[in-house]
Parts: C-alpha cells; sequence; structure tokens
C-alpha cells in the first residue's frame, strides 16, 4: 500500500509517519521509485503498536523505540524480553537508593518474605522504596506487612499476565503480547483499580 492509504487505514498523518520513519521507529518501505514505496501489514501493525505506546501509554518517542527495539531483538526466551521492555519504560527517571533508606529496607523485606526472584538493582524496587519513605514522611504507617496483600494480589495479577504468553509459537505475536500486556495493560489495571475503589466506597457507605 502507498503511505496514503497507510495513513488512512491507521488514522496517523502521513506528517506523523514520516515523523516516524525518520526517528526509526517505523521500518522504512519497499522503495519503488525515487520518492515513492510500498508498505504492508507489518507497517500497519507496528503503526498502531508506536500510536499506542506514544498514545495510551504515554511514552516518549526514545522510549516508545527502545521498547520496539527490544521486542525486534527477541531471541525466544521470554524473560529476557519482558525485562528489555520493562527496563525500557523503567528507565524515565532515575532513583537515588541512599535517598529512601527506610523504604529500602522495607522493600527488601517484602521481597524476602514473599520470596520473589528480583533483580536487586530493579528500577521499580528504588520507586516502591522512595514511595514509602514519602508516605513515611506524611505520616501514613506503612512498613513491608502493610504492602503484603496488595504483593499478593499483584502476583496473581502477573500469573495472569504472563499465563497470556503460554502456547504461542510465533516470536514476533509472542513479543508483541508481551509488549501490550507489560506496557499497555498498565493503564487498564490501574482504570480498574478506581472503578473498585468507586464501587467498594458506595457498598460501604450505602450510596447507589
Amino acid at each position: 500500500m502507498r503511505m496514503s492509504e497507510l495513513s488512512r487505514r491507521s488514522g496517523v498523518s502521513v506528517t506523523t509517519i514520516k515523523y516516524y520513519l525518520r526517528e526509526g521507529l517505523l521500518p522504512p518501505g519497499r522503495q519503488t521509485s525515487a520518492t515513492q514505496a510500498e508498505y504492508d501489514e507489518a507497517h500497519l501493525r507496528r503503526l498502531r503498536l508506536i500510536r499506542a505506546l506514544t498514545g495510551v501509554r504515554g511514552l516518549s518517542v526514545s522510549t516508545a523505540r527502545q521498547v520496539l527495539d527490544a521486542v525486534a531483538a527477541y531471541t525466544g526466551d521470554p524473560h529476557i524480553l519482558l525485562g528489555l521492555v520493562i527496563g525500557a519504560i523503567d528507565v524515565t527517571g532515575e532513583t537515588e537508593e541512599a535517598s529512601a533508606p527506610e523504604g529500602t529496607a522495607e522493600v527488601d523485606a517484602l521481597i524476602a518474605e514473599l520470596g520473589w526472584n528480583v533483580h536487586a538493582g530493579a528500577p521499580a524496587r528504588a520507586a516502591l522504596a522512595e514511595t514509602i519513605t514519602s508516605l513515611r514522611s506524611l505520616g501514613a504507617p506503612v512498613d513491608h506487612t502493610t504492602l503484603l496483600p496488595y504483593a499478593r494480589l499483584a502476583e496473581r495479577t502477573a500469573a495472569l499476565d504472563l499465563g497470556q504468553l503460554d502456547g504461542i509459537d510465533d516470536p514476533l505475536e509472542s513479543a508483541e503480547r508481551a509488549l501490550l500486556l507489560t506496557v499497555l495493560l498498565e493503564p487498564a489495571l490501574l482504570s480498574l483499580r478506581r472503578l473498585a475503589q468507586q464501587n467498594e466506597s458506595a457498598r460501604r457507605y450505602g450510596h447507589g
């Protein structure tokens, strides 16, 4: 298909498609002349992924490129792929572990009690530690035992996530599914929590 059709089918303007091509997010099409190229369904699929990452998930163009590069480099090991994808979206900010000593100790205790196998330098550990420290500074009685029930729910969510990768033989499909589950599903999970809180509030306090 020509770029005009790719634009029509994807809902992305020609100007934006050209920008994605320049930035390396979208691979070039098959050159048919000095000024024309043909695109296929793979380009359409990639373009929709880009729009989902930058639009739905709100990632920057550079971070979206890192995530897509991780998918493109997929070698067949889901654990490595998930590490690459999660690592790409977690490097949006740096957290100094020394700035959250109380939180760091609580995170270590939580992970030890759960028996989780997670990397010591995982950005999510530092982010959680900083959050705990901030909550404590505001007087919230938060420690690893407070978070334990939430961590158990997170375990179940992770099992549901990764269970959806079972039985997929095609490497590209598996990589894209992992991308959808780890990156794009997060806003939906947050929305579900908000809705559940609203429902629980109405149930407890007699509204509706």
